[in-house]
């Protein structure tokens, strides 16, 4: 018997996320940093990882080469979580966050990540064709090499396995995705939905008029975009729930999205109702940017704001 809340989760182009903070970035100067440390990182590795804090059961599809998808290897290992590599000839890609303590300002670096062939993104789909699970989660980029229309593909699989999908990605991903239909939960940012509408969407109503289109087209069952600071707005059949940010001290913007993601899927997975896992979503992606670099949401911030959050 699959647990309620066991899902599974794919990330097509993982990183090692290496945070630091340092006093001032100076070009062409040598820059000590401190408080170094490193995470496992990507879109579906960072949903299971808050998933699992909070109780779930997550089980992680990856791709991984090069000595630094072996690092990533252990590193997954250290968080615990069940997984299943993807073996690729690429070399994990690495990523660095840097908070620069003078202005407070966060700097990204993310590269664009390995190459893949047509024998590894059907390895991964072959990977998800087996894995056991009451949902699945696939967020991330897709890598070079991998056609637009692979989260298609793996929407097809899901529907003929009766395995709700959720989706996170952008672009020609997402809008393949989204014109195949069968997806049940998709969650685009502000940005992501006017590429994908190809029109600016400047007033939280058009937002939301855009996410409606897409529930009435059958693309997605439900569509959360998130605002940031700003919130969130859910569309669904039942109608529109147009939901405020919560003010916090933003620490990082790293895995708010993903947390997002975790926290509304794991109060899916426990039964609550459409409105109440909005809710926990937008929780836990406000509890990500508590915390500096990619340590993402935990579950007693999420909590703690879920009670000073008023009623959708």
């Amino acid at each position: 018997m699959i647990p309620a809340t066991a899902i599974a989760t794919l990330t097509m182009n993982p990183t090692i996320d290496i945070a630091c903070a340092l006093d001032h970035l100076v070009p062409m100067h040598k820059i000590r940093a401190t408080d170094e440390y490193a995470n496992p990182g990507g879109g579906g590795i960072n949903v299971a990882r808050v998933f699992v804090r909070l109780g779930g059961n997550a089980r992680v599809i990856y791709l991984s080469g090069g000595p630094t998808g072996s690092a990533l290897d252990a590193m997954l290992d250290l968080h615990q979580l069940v997984r299943r590599r993807v073996a690729i000839t690429g070399h994990t890609r690495v990523a660095v966050t840097a908070l620069e303590r003078a202005t407070a300002q966060e700097y990204r670096i993310t590269p664009d990540g390995p190459a893949i062939t047509t024998a590894e993104w059907q390895a991964a789909l072959a990977a998800a064709r087996e894995v056991p699970c009451r949902r699945f989660v696939a967020s991330g980029s897709l890598p070079r090499g991998a056609p637009a229309d692979f989260y298609a593909q793996l929407a097809a699989i899901m529907a003929d396995r009766d395995i709700p999908l959720v989706l996170d990605t952008s672009g020609d991903a997402l809008r393949a995705a989204l014109a195949g239909g069968a997806i049940d939960l998709v969650k685009p940012s502000r940005g992501e939905l006017e590429k994908l509408v190809g029109r600016a969407l400047p007033t939280r109503a058009q937002i939301a008029a855009a996410a409606m289109g897409l529930v009435h087209k059958g693309s997605a069952r439900l569509v959360a975009v998130t605002l940031g600071h700003e919130g969130a707005i859910l569309a669904r059949a039942a109608g529109v729930i147009d939901h405020p940010g919560i003010a916090v001290p933003a620490q990082s913007t790293v895995g708010a999205g993903d947390s997002f993601v975790a926290g509304m899927v794991h109060a899916l997975c426990l039964g609550h109702d459409e409105v109440q896992a909005f809710r926990t979503g937008i929780a836990a992606g406000t509890a990500a940017v508590l915390h500096p670099g990619t340590d993402l949401a935990h579950p007693d911030d999420i909590a703690r704001l879920l009670q000073t959050m008023p009623p959708a």
